[in-house]
């Protein structure tokens, strides 16, 4: 009775085929992943399990527990000096803080390397100091990579404890005052435990992308779950054993998500005036203003300007070395799949939200939210749980071409341009969705009725109130869907045709070799693609 009911209203408002279709991209992959241990490669996974696995745990553990460390402490602390404290160059280092975000880990990484490795100019230069001429220090290990995935990453904590810190208002500080407790004892007893949630949430965001990393871990010859994936597939020719690794994957991530999603919906309860923030800052004087400026100073030097110059040096070598090379193809490329990609995404964002809109009932809210949990999911694990079906789906499809025409076909859907859009579409939905529900959430309902006693229809208001009215949400799911993927690499690599690659592609290909200097080109280009999104915020971060 329940299943006829709802076949029946899914029948009345074809606008709810939409959840339905965008969460079942992502059920799929996570279903086809799952099912793998149905038929497991023993000999492969016994293998895994007795000598990789128990490394790949220990590997993974110590990555996310010290990037949790280093994140949380960073990102707290320049919030804090920021969003609570007053000092010299307060106003600059609030915005400048946010820029690492643009570099993407992978490039970091071969920076890092390319100065710090053994032949690099900071042990190049150790070594030319007394006593210090057979110095070595072997800068792929554990505490380095934490140290560039820190870098990269610890913004995310950063932006929202700053936001908790500039939400807390006058009221929260005052009562602090009024039960006796100073600075630091109002900042650890009472700012902090409600600046908890953001701090979480943020957490929670980064280590979804420490998991999810494969560019930078590859670079450092650091083996973790989504190194494991690709070498079971590449090295192994297994997808089934890639598939069982990449569940593992998954529960950790599933994990983040719910504990993300807690204490997001937590963060709500909190909220509180902003008007009189700016107010209650903390005024830091003599030797304290000047800590907080060199601190501030020295994380945005060496997360940011330094990387920059860095690679801007090594591309002015590169090419009047005589070394460039032509990395037109590889731009369009990147570009292309892009602006299709982000195309899909604004697409299916905008079904999607209309959808909600129309019925705001829990099923089509969970399957919303099914449908943009592609974002917490790893590159590797995506490509591994679109490629499986895809390739059944296939085999079916010749079979069935073969049985009618009596002709022997290749692979029809395989290494195609659709199965590396269709991964993106899972991966970046979520991109696409907030600004566009953001910008939907502020049409009002009446227009929608007034639209309805006119006449129109649903595809007709959408089109005629809603488009208009999105513009500005649609633009920016675009800009930021269009960056993500062009930075994006594990998809790109393990499911592009021949002949597609791009820029990310390119690097991964150039630093497997060892050739940083060479990848500087192309990292650049991506560094400036990767401004654009933090252009973005920082605008919106002045508007607030």
């Amino acid at each position: 009775m329940r299943t006829g009911s709802l076949v029946k209203s899914i029948g009345q408002d074809p606008w709810r085929y939409a959840p339905w279709i965008l969460a079942a991209g992502v059920f799929v992959p996570l279903a086809t992943i799952f099912s793998s241990f149905l038929v497991p490669e023993r000999h492969i996974w016994e293998h895994l399990a007795s000598t990789l696995l128990p490394h790949l745990l220990l590997n993974t553990v110590i990555l996310v527990g010290g990037v949790a460390m280093f994140t949380i402490l960073v990102g707290v602390s320049l919030g804090w000096c920021t969003g609570a404290c007053d000092f010299p160059g307060r106003r600059i280092f609030s915005w400048a803080l946010a820029l690492p975000l643009a570099l993407p880990a992978y490039v970091m990484a071969f920076i890092f390397l390319g100065i710090m490795d053994f032949a690099g100019p900071v042990q190049t230069f150790l070594r030319t100091l007394p006593g210090l001429g057979s110095l070595i220090i072997e800068v792929r290990k554990a505490p380095f990579i934490i140290l560039v995935l820190g870098l990269t990453l610890y913004p995310y904590v950063y932006l929202l404890s700053r936001a908790s810190f500039l939400n807390q208002g006058r009221s929260v500080f005052e009562a602090s005052r009024t039960l006796g407790l100073n600075t630091r004892q109002a900042f650890f007893r009472v700012a902090l435990p409600i600046a908890r949630p953001w701090i979480v949430s943020g957490l929670a965001l980064v280590l979804m992308e420490t998991l999810a990393d494969f560019g930078a871990v590859s670079i450092f010859n650091f083996d973790t779950f989504t190194t494991a994936i690709y070498k079971s597939w590449y090295g192994f020719f297994s997808l089934e054993a890639a598939a069982q690794l990449s569940s593992l994957l998954v529960l950790f991530a599933l994990s983040l998500v719910y504990v993300e999603g807690l204490y997001r919906s937590r963060m709500r309860c909190y909220d509180s005036s902003r008007g009189s923030a700016q107010s209650v800052r903390i005024r830091l004087k003599g030797w304290k203003a000047v800590c907080a400026t060199i601190y501030c100073s020295t994380i945005i030097m060496i997360a940011f300007v330094v990387p920059v110059l860095q690679l801007v040096f090594w591309s002015i070598q590169t090419i009047t070395s005589g070394q460039a090379v032509d990395y037109s193809h590889h731009i369009v490329n990147t570009l292309v799949l892009g602006a299709a990609a982000a195309f899909l995404v604004c697409i299916a964002a905008i079904l999607l939200t209309y959808a909600r809109r129309r019925d705001r009932g829990g099923l089509t809210g969970l399957l919303c939210r099914i449908a943009t949990m592609g974002y917490a999911l790893p590159g590797t694990v995506l490509a591994v749980g679109i490629v499986l079906p895809v390739a059944w789906s296939d085999t079916v499809l010749q079979r069935w071409f073969t049985a009618i025409s009596g002709i022997q076909t290749g692979p029809l859907l395989q290494d195609t341009i659709l199965i590396v859009l269709g991964a993106y579409l899972v991966r970046f939905l979520a991109v696409g969705f907030g600004p566009v529900d953001s910008a939907m959430q502020n049409i009002k309902p009446s227009l929608d009725e007034a639209a309805a006693s006119l006449g129109k229809s649903g595809a007709a208001i959408l089109r005629t109130v809603h488009l208009p009215l999105l513009r500005k949400g649609v633009l920016t799911a675009l800009v930021l869907t269009l960056v993500d993927v062009i930075k994006e690499m594990p998809i790109t690599l393990m499911t592009r045709p021949f002949g597609w690659d791009t820029l990310a592609v390119k690097i991964f290909e150039l630093t497997s070799e060892g050739e940083w200097i060479r990848a500087s080109v192309p990292g650049l280009y991506l560094a400036v693609a990767g401004t654009i999104p933090v252009v973005l915020l920082i605008r919106q971060m002045e508007k607030e």
